[in-house]
């Protein structure tokens, strides 16, 4: 299982939310560039970046500063956040980004989604969000009345081979992730799933990683302490050792 630290960013600074709520925005880190750094030192092989302000506006916003983490590390980056057209799908891919993230645009353009996946493929995920499991847009702000393992499905009969499930009660509130509504989704589509909100200590990376889920992601507990990165990935090294 791959873990994937969060750099979420809004005015241009590393912070936190809680359940997706703007209001509660909180810094995390002095800087995103060395917080990335210091991700890599402990042996991420892979970092999740989320423009906050780029999701909300529907449009890239920090993207300069995303693309100077790009130039400072090795990792692979995966970014999402604002990027509701191809040119800004071209702009990240061709600038050195990994996967980027489609959020929003899986529920209101999925043609667009259609699009991308025929011409970046697997460099394509899709977030899902859900606040009691219907799907959420526009950085969480409106929730639609499609359910998530619908548009999960419908995501995977259009070539999306990534999906990145949030359970919007979960995030940033370490309690643990929504093993249900995981396990539910994983046995729904074929798709890669990361899992991403309330993932707090080692104990969530052993049970996602029995629940066969492909990665995780986690931000607030790493900050926080209450997870240590080296540790988790060691954890998910050592699952995939077994299997």
């Amino acid at each position: 299982m791959i873990i994937f630290p969060a750099i979420d960013i809004k005015d241009g600074n590393c912070v936190r939310l809680y359940k997706g709520d703007y209001a509660t925005a909180h810094k995390v880190a002095e800087d995103a560039v060395d917080t990335a750094k210091k991700f890599e030192a402990d042996g991420a092989q892979w970092l999740h970046v989320v423009d906050l302000d780029g999701a909300k506006d529907g449009k890239l916003v920090n993207s300069e500063l995303i693309l100077n983490i790009r130039k400072n590390c090795g990792m692979k980056i995966e970014v999402g956040g604002g990027i509701r057209e191809m040119a800004a799908v071209d702009f990240y891919l061709n600038s050195g980004i990994d996967r980027v993230i489609l959020g929003s645009a899986a529920i209101k353009d999925p043609d667009f989604v259609k699009e991308a996946v025929k011409k970046y493929k697997e460099k394509i995920a899709v977030s899902i969000d859900a606040r009691d499991g219907m799907v959420s847009a526009e950085g969480w702000i409106d929730t639609s009345e499609v359910d998530y393992i619908t548009l999960a499905k419908e995501m995977e009969n259009i070539g999306v081979q990534f999906i990145i499930f949030t359970d919007i009660s979960k995030d940033g509130m370490l309690s643990g992730p929504n093993m249900t509504m995981l396990d539910e989704l994983q046995a729904s589509v074929d798709c890669h799933i990361i899992a991403s909100g309330g993932v707090s200590n080692l104990k969530d990376i052993v049970d996602l990683a029995a629940l066969h889920i492909y990665g995780a992601i986690s931000g607030n507990a790493i900050y926080t302490g209450t997870l240590d990165l080296k540790q988790a990935l060691a954890a998910a090294a050592a699952v995939k050792e077994i299997e």
